[in-house]
């Protein structure tokens, strides 16, 4: 499986927004979560799609490069209407869809809104809702993000740790020293990370989701601190034709932590779909 070196992109809502293509087949469309580049998806869900026969196909959002990165906050609208132009301008409408995270709300987004772009969607780590809970979560790290303050990159490294990972992983030593490692020296876009915290959907989306015509498969992850079960479990009441998978001993990173689990549920839910 190879790529061009340098990535494509496409215009799209006044931005360059830069894209990749992995495989041949019917195309699925793979949407990152925030402060994250399209490449995290080829550490396992691309390998096993393209294997499948599909072509997947990832991109960066705005404010990772090559994709453009205008200043200020970024709104869900915002990447919701760069999606939009993506998939219009690679013609790849109606589309299959996986989102993660940002790319779940995103891809939800599109399915209430334009019908017309989205086959069927699964949607990895997501909510409909804020509870009180993940809202003063979400509150937090935006007042540190309007703050400016940078803070040292071993504190970052432990809650990322704690808030992305399950504690089956965080109890071994063997298994969790490779995570911390990666936090620690992981030169992620403080800036990037910052306009992405807004990305956040502005109201309870559970009656909007009751118009989803497409199947649609939730995933959820049991120890999941930032998309918990329930919520997840509350996107698929909503949605007419969705049911949920729940993968055990999982964090909010369940795609890395437990990949082969979730490749097996994003698969069964395409070939179903097919």
């Amino acid at each position: 499986m190879t790529s061009d070196p340098v990535m494509p992109y496409v215009f799209t809502n006044g931005i360059r927004l830069a894209y990749d293509r992995w495989g041949r087949g019917e195309r699925v469309l793979m949407i990152m979560g925030s402060g994250a580049g399209g490449r995290v998806w080829t550490l396992h869900q691309t390998p096993a799609i393209t294997h499948a026969g599909y072509q997947a196909i990832t991109f960066n959002h705005r404010g990772l490069t090559p994709s453009d990165a205008p200043v200020g906050k970024y709104a869900l609208a915002d990447m919701v209407a760069d999606t939009k132009g993506l998939i219009e301008a690679l013609g790849t409408g109606p589309c299959r869809i996986v989102g993660y995270s940002l790319g779940a709300l995103i891809a939800q987004e599109l399915a209430i809104h334009h019908p017309e772009l989205v086959r069927c969607a699964v949607l990895i780590a997501t909510k409909a809702r804020s509870d009180a809970t993940r809202e003063q979560h979400t509150r937090a790290w935006q007042a540190l993000a309007a703050s400016g303050v940078a803070l040292p990159r071993d504190f970052e490294a432990a809650v990322m740790a704690f808030e992305m990972l399950s504690p089956v992983t965080l109890n071994d030593d063997a298994a969790v020293s490779p995570w911390l490692d990666l936090f620690r020296h992981s030169q992620s876009d403080r800036v990037t990370a910052a306009r992405q915290v807004w990305a956040e959907s502005p109201d309870d989306q559970r009656a909007a989701l009751r118009s989803v015509s497409a199947p649609c498969r939730v995933v959820a992850f049991s120890d999941d601190l930032i998309a918990p079960p329930h919520l997840g479990r509350e996107v698929a009441a909503a949605i007419p034709d969705c049911d949920v998978v729940e993968i055990d001993k999982a964090g909010h990173f369940g795609h890395l932590e437990r990949p082969d689990e979730v490749n097996a549920a994003i698969l069964e839910f395409l070939k179903r779909t097919d």
